[in-house]
Parts: structure tokens; sequence; C-alpha cells
């Protein structure tokens, strides 16, 4: 019994530190909670979280606030992510539906969830090496130029131009950019990049000589494509937002915006925690790896198409965030993403 009720007076100081940014003392949480108890077991019960790490005192005050571990059993001990509103559901819904593009989808998505959640937004672009081939498309581009379209079951759409000894344009080039596409989709569509470039090594033995170095060479367009720099990209909105919670910051913002500004750091966060559909992963304080993260949190999961999980989204904030309302946004954001890609 005494220790749920200690969990209650944790759960009470850090929603009341979050909304206030003032350090949480006894009388205070009696005014604003029914704790059930008197002034005394209170006091006593914030002196047994101190001593167990889960609060501190800032300065000589009679207030505490939660420690990177109090926030941490916070979180464990969420009984369950809250739900939206209907009308939060509903607006996230029609402003992510009225994209007309990937590009587009990055770009609302990580808006919206900083809106949502008034911190940092990250998202990772789907990557490639993570997604399946949808189609193939090769369209000639005059009479010796060919343009190999490869679109995977994101929506992301990759181009590259090719030099062909053929002309592409009469009926007899026609005829080899049919079989061409034919083969390379019918070996293609549905696998992984990495796995559909392997399947496709043996399809130039299955054409005469003089044209299997223009299969060769769509083959190898699509390894290219793996191997593309752009691949791993990150897109993040709200930066802004962090100049609100400047004092949360023990010395300065700058480490922070710096790290922000290293991709491959965020790339890894949301990279590293693979949690499955519906999970949210929650990284609080010195939980991060990266110095210039340690005093911010990372609130993340993945999105994807159907089973197959394709990059990672979240948010990035101080430790002192409003973490169910983060990780419902996150989560919720995450699950209408994966919807639209899979239309």
């Amino acid at each position: 019994m005494s220790e749920e009720r200690r969990l209650a007076v944790l759960r009470a100081i850090v929603q009341d530190y979050v909304q206030t940014s003032e350090p949480v003392g006894s009388k205070a949480l009696l005014e604003r909670h029914q704790l059930g108890v008197s002034a005394a077991t209170v006091r006593n019960d914030m002196a047994v979280l101190e001593e167990e790490g889960l609060i501190a005192a800032p300065h000589t005050s009679a207030g505490r606030i939660p420690t990177d571990a109090g926030y941490r059993l916070f979180v464990d001990r969420l009984s369950a992510v809250k739900p939206l509103s209907t009308a939060e559901r509903a607006a996230i819904s029609q402003f992510l539906e009225g994209a007309v593009d990937l590009d587009d989808v990055v770009d609302r998505t990580v808006r919206l969830l900083a809106s949502l959640t008034r911190q940092v937004a990250v998202m990772q672009y789907p990557s490639l090496t993570r997604s399946t081939v949808r189609h193939v498309e090769l369209v000639p581009i005059g009479s010796s130029r060919l343009m190999v379209v490869l679109i995977v079951n994101t929506g992301r759409v990759e181009q590259r131009v090719l030099e062909s000894a053929h002309d592409l344009l009469t009926a007899e080039g026609e005829d080899l950019l049919a079989r061409v596409r034919g083969g390379v989709n019918a070996e293609a569509v549905g696998k992984r990049l990495v796995d559909a470039a392997a399947a496709l090594e043996d399809l130039p033995e299955k054409f005469v000589p003089a044209e299997r170095d223009l299969v060769r060479a769509v083959a190898r367009s699509l390894e290219d494509a793996l191997v593309e720099e752009r691949e791993e990209r990150v897109v993040l909105a709200g930066t802004s937002n962090l100049a609100r919670f400047g004092t949360d910051f023990p010395l300065t913002i700058g480490p922070v915006l710096e790290a922000l500004e290293q991709h491959v750091v965020l790339l890894k966060l949301l990279g590293e925690a693979h949690i499955g559909p519906d999970a949210v992963a929650v990284r609080i304080g010195h939980e991060n790896p990266y110095a210039g993260l340690q005093s911010t949190s990372v609130v993340s999961t993945e999105y994807g198409t159907g089973a197959d999980l394709v990059a990672g989204i979240g948010v990035v904030g101080p430790t002192r965030m409003d973490y169910p309302t983060a990780m419902a946004s996150v989560r919720a954001v995450a699950a209408y993403v994966s919807r639209i890609l899979s239309q």
C-alpha cells in the first residue's frame, strides 16, 4: 500500500512539475490532488522518494522535482497510453490525407507532430533497405537514353538515367523494353531491394547476348538505389519550440541544437529502437547515448506499410515533458502515416 501511495505522490509531482516548471512542495500536492493522506505522510513519502533518487531538491526550497529515474518510473508505470480525442484523431486524418506525394506526407507529418506535442518532431524518410519493390518502369528518353523508375511500397520514387546501345524508339526497341520490363518486375516486385537485386543477377542470361548489357544496367540501377546517400534522411520541425524550455536545460540549449543538426545522430536514435508496431520507446535524459541530448527525452516509434516497418518517427524535448500526450501523439500519427502509405 505504501509503495502505491508513494507512486501516486511521484505521479502528482511529475504532473505538477511538467505543468508549472516549479519545484513541487507537499502543501501544493495536498491542495491540487486528492491523495487522501496527511501532510506529514506526504512529507515522509517525499523523503523516501528522494532517498530512492526519484526526486531531488534543485535548491534549498521545500519543493522537489523529478529526476531521470523518477520520470522513468512514471513512464514505466503508465497503465496505458491515453487515447487521443475524436476531434484530435479527425484533425490528424484530415491533415495528413491531403498530402499529394511522399515529400508532402513527411512535411505535413513533422509539422503536425510538432504542433500536437509542442516539441521537436523528427521523421526518417522510408528506408529503401527496408522497403519492397512495387513496380519498375522503363521510360525511353530519346532513342538512346532510358529512365529507370523504381517505385517502392511506401510511395517513394527513385529515378536513374542509362545510356543504351539500342534505338529504343523503334519497334524492336519497344519490344526489348517490354521484355526487360516484364522480366524485371516478375523477379523484383514484392521483394526488398537487396533481395530484388540478388534475384535479378541471373536475368541477363534469359536474353540474347546483344541485349544483356541493357538488362545488367537496369539491374545495376536498383543496386545503386541502395547506396544512394540521400536514402537516409531525416526531417525536423518545431525546433523553435525548444525556446519555450530555456530554463529546462542546465547550461545552454546549444548542445541540443548541435545534436539536432547531426542527422546521423537522429538516424541512430530512431533506428536503434526496433520495438514493433504500436509500441513507443522512451529514452529519458542520460539514457540517451549522445552527450548533447542527455538533457532531453526522445519519444519514438516506427511506421510502415502493413507488417513492414520502414522508418522511425518521434519527438525530442526536455525531460520535463508531457509523456502521456507525447506518447499518444507519436503513436497515433505513426499509425495514420502507415495507413496512408499502405493505400
